[in-house]
């Protein structure tokens, strides 16, 4: 599949998605690059809303958005952001978390989940559901009309995954949720891994280090790992998975949308051609991030509808 013109301009600046050997990272090393942030610029505008609060919800630090002065009661979308387990923030991805509120009209609640190596599986998975339940348990506090979806990209999408069945199991009737190239499966074995495992922007020897990192010893089959060996998708919410054509976690997001889709869950499964992992996050390069984000926006619309 040829790259994108843009997708290829991009991988000739970041042929890697770390730009080092991630053997030679320590702590240190990682904590320093948290810190930093040389895609800033091209994350989008930190457009100003009126309504933007940072609280907490059973103890992990979130960031609501409103994009109205009203009060309302609204429809809440629960963002997961990505970096491998690893990397990323409320901060970092705080033009995301904006641009949500915007375009969906709905309260976005960003979750700032703990880290890996400092906290390793399931913290990161804890955090979320944790965040999720808050926002059923607390819907005055949230403004929220009881209509709640989660979006997640990369390993923020795993975490929508996870907590979407979570919420299933309880008893929680989710509305929507929306993967975006999400990381599906620990096991790293799909065709899309060998025909993209480097040069496309994140590697497949840096998702096994990210993997290292956050899940040191864990069971590559459990659930809240990889959602892709889920044993049932039976009563799921509906979904919209969205994929980077060459990205080496494209096969097990559209995998899991066929077993979605084969276990009644009402779900769209979208390949963005040519893309390349983590345009979603970046509309300053790439014009297929506005695309996408305007599609995801329109399908959580659809479904936040009361």
């Amino acid at each position: 599949m040829p790259l994108h013109p843009q997708a290829r301009d991009f991988v000739a600046r970041f042929p890697s998605d770390l730009g080092v050997d991630p053997d030679t990272l320590d702590l240190g090393a990682i904590q320093r690059m948290r810190a930093e942030d040389g895609l800033a610029a091209e994350r989008g505008p930190i457009t100003h809303l009126p309504f933007v609060r940072d609280e907490t919800a059973e103890g992990v630090p979130i960031r609501i958005y409103r994009s109205d002065r009203g009060e309302d009661a609204l429809p809440v979308v629960v963002y997961f952001h990505g970096g491998g387990f690893v990397f990323g923030s409320v901060k970092r991805n705080d033009a995301v978390g904006r641009d949500l509120a915007i375009r969906t009209g709905a309260v976005v609640v960003s979750v700032d989940y703990r880290l890996a190596p400092e906290n390793v599986f399931p913290d990161a998975a804890d955090d979320a559901w944790a965040v999720v339940r808050d926002v059923f348990a607390r819907p005055a506090f949230y403004q929220s009309n009881g209509r709640v979806a989660v979006i997640g990209d990369s390993a923020g999408g795993n975490l929508a995954a996870v907590a979407a069945w979570q919420a299933r199991d309880a008893g929680l009737s989710l509305a929507h949720q929306v993967l975006v190239y999400p990381v599906m499966d620990a096991a790293m074995d799909t065709p899309s891994y060998k025909e993209f495992a480097e040069g496309f922007g994140l590697d497949a020897g840096e998702m096994a280090w990210f993997f290292a990192q956050y899940a040191p010893g864990a069971d590559p089959a459990d659930p809240r790992l990889s959602p892709l060996r889920l044993d049932s998708c039976e009563g799921l919410a509906p979904a919209t998975v969205v994929t980077a054509g060459c990205d080496v976690l494209r096969d097990e997001g559209e995998r899991y949308a066929e077993r979605l889709a084969k276990a009644g869950v009402a779900v769209e499964s979208r390949r963005f051609d040519g893309a390349v992992h983590s345009f979603f996050g970046l509309p300053g390069l790439f014009d297929q991030a506005i695309e996408a984000r305007e599609y995801v926006a329109e399908r959580l619309r659809e479904d936040l509808a009361p």
